[in-house]
């Protein structure tokens, strides 16, 4: 490493199949994309989830200066990791949350986003609307579940916890919450997925139930993955700027570390939602 190059950390939480996640690749792009243009070095270093593996805290590129900032690509709720790096005073940023506390983030809309998906679905004219859940330990998680409940709400649709189910973000979770919501006795019409890999999954599990979508049931997700493109019926979905999210993360961290940014750093990025076939109205029930 040249003697002036900057070093950074990018932290990425482990979970299953973290090595072929559309999110850590997204966001991986994205810093590297800011690396490239500001003659940056990052360290990846894949940790395990809240409360677990911790010794690269004592890293002794972190206590050397070797590392000149901490970007954090998600924290799934370990706070405490997180304010161990903050009382350490290494300059960080944290990714895909948002705090009311004075620390230094970058979000995604997922509520207004979530909002948005429900709003979509009631203007169809859906009013049995069930939602498989993303991971609760992660701001992501509990902020687009906060949004479909707020969104029922706002439409006085009785919220119903039958159609409240967890798919934690992955596809076997995600295809046995879609087993329960499709084996009601009053199935929903619409399926609100937290994410693309758990939508996929629902609309292949109700093909295999003889069910068709959208005409038996409509069908959301969350991401814009690029798998769901492999679907025989376009998903309707919402786009988040992943990439875009990483190259700012980095930018930003580079001023932190400068001294140049006013602190604590706070920006929420807007989502899209993006029209495809997997939703029409309801069928009328006889």
């Amino acid at each position: 490493m040249a003697q002036n190059t900057k070093a950074y950390g990018l932290i990425v939480p482990r979970f299953e199949d973290v090595l072929h996640s559309f999110y850590a690749a997204e966001i991986i792009k994205g810093v590297s994309l800011s690396a490239s243009h500001l003659k940056a070095d990052i360290l990846i270093h894949i940790t395990e989830r809240t409360g677990g593996h911790q010794d690269w805290l004592n890293w002794p590129l972190l206590s050397s200066g070797y590392v000149n900032g901490i970007l954090f690509a998600d924290i799934d709720g370990d706070k405490n990791t997180l304010h161990k790096v903050i009382a350490k005073g290494v300059p960080y940023l944290v990714l895909n949350n948002y705090f009311t506390e004075n620390i230094n983030c970058i979000s995604i809309d997922n509520e207004k986003a979530a909002v948005e998906v429900v709003d979509y679905l009631v203007k169809l004219g859906h009013k049995r609307i069930a939602t498989i859940a993303g991971d609760l330990n992660t701001h992501a998680g509990k902020a687009r579940l906060k949004g479909y409940k707020d969104a029922l709400a706002k439409h006085k649709i009785p919220l119903k916890d039958e159609y409240i189910t967890l798919g934690e973000f992955l596809r076997t979770p995600a295809r046995n919450a879609a087993s329960k919501l499709l084996h009601l006795a009053h199935r929903p019409t619409a399926i609100f997925a937290a994410s693309d890999v758990m939508a996929l999954e629902a609309m292949d599990l109700a093909k295999k139930e003889g069910l068709s979508v959208p005409e038996d049931i409509s069908v959301v997700g969350f991401d814009d993955n690029p798998i769901a493109m492999y679907s025989s019926v376009g998903l309707t979905t919402v786009r988040q700027p992943i990439v875009e999210m990483g190259q700012l993360g980095l930018q930003t961290l580079q001023q932190i570390a400068e001294g140049k940014a006013k602190l604590p750093f706070k920006t929420i990025l807007p989502a899209k939602l993006v029209l495809r076939d997997s939703c029409i109205k309801p069928k009328k029930e006889k």
